[in-house]
């Protein structure tokens, strides 16, 4: 089976106990550099993920300082440097999304909340939809079509995985409405939404033309929640690029709060459902 585990996650979480174990020992990152006789850009650094690699004779260095002595926890800390090296599947398609990519986050997410006002969200699209997206935008060759089309199915793993990813939804349904790819497309679509819709793991809701202004007429985007609490969540805000990475407590609160707002305005779940049922009834009737 694919490894579904996060490198950037990696990098985080022994980002946070280098920073949590300094404290302890009562350092300032000035007095780990003098100690060590380096910079402190480069204690800093390892501290807030700049550095990628860690060497491991710095690693022991480090944690003999903070005097770190309990050697499952030494060789913890070893493994996620080391493990943060490897890339995950989807290195394969860096050209795509970058090397701070939003899969890589999505992983080893337990929830994600997403927001989408004018398309079906990437992990609930059919490939014959996600194609027509993908040449909706300026001129690229087949190839790199049907490499975005394979990038973007694999990310669905996360749903049907053994312990599977939350995924809760708020689509406008302006998505729905758009005949992306035309009505047979559409229609497959609309059907798969259905289909998932149903999931045990998976929450969706509509918010219908009629509820007007709401509290997302702004960008698509996705609040990533994770199992340990030394990996904070998250927001991903889409763009036309590769899309902006949100971490600050402030930044983080205020989209949770636009989530829920969005949420008491669109239709529940179940009268969700029944919405995307009639809309599927009107596209097999044209």
């Amino acid at each position: 089976m694919r490894d579904m585990r996060s490198p950037s996650l990696r990098l985080r979480r022994l980002a946070s106990e280098l920073r949590r174990s300094r404290e302890a020992a009562g350092y300032k990152v000035t007095q780990v550099a003098k100690e060590l006789g380096w910079s402190a850009p480069k204690v800093s650094k390892m501290e807030t993920t700049e550095t990628k690699r860690i060497n491991p004779n710095d690693l022991d260095r480090l944690l003999d300082l903070y005097e770190v002595k309990d050697p499952p926890t030494r060789e913890a800390m070893q493994a996620l440097a080391r493990d943060a090296r490897e890339r995950g599947w989807w290195a394969r398609y860096k050209e795509i999304f970058g090397d701070r990519a939003l899969p890589d986050f999505e992983a080893e997410a337990k929830a994600v909340k997403t927001f989408e006002a004018l398309a079906i969200p990437g992990l609930l699209q059919t490939p014959e939809y996600a194609e027509a997206v993908f040449r909706g935008g300026r001129f690229v060759s087949q190839e790199q079509i049907d490499r975005r089309v394979a990038f973007r199915m694999a990310r669905r793993e996360i749903l049907s995985k053994f312990d599977p990813t939350h995924l809760r939804v708020v689509l406008d349904e302006a998505a729905l409405r758009r005949l992306v790819g035309g009505r047979e497309v559409m229609l497959t679509q609309v059907k798969h939404l259905f289909h998932m819709a149903q999931m045990p793991n998976i929450d969706l809701q509509v918010i219908p033309l009629a509820q007007g202004a709401h509290a997302a007429l702004t960008a698509p985007f996705s609040i990533l929640e994770f199992p340990d609490p030394l990996d904070t969540p998250i927001v991903f805000v889409e763009t036309a690029t590769n899309g902006l990475f949100l971490e600050e407590a402030d930044d983080v609160a205020r989209y949770n709060v636009i989530f829920s707002d969005i949420q008491g305005a669109a239709m529940s779940a179940t009268q969700s459902a029944d919405f995307i049922a009639g809309v599927i009834k009107e596209l097999e009737k044209r």
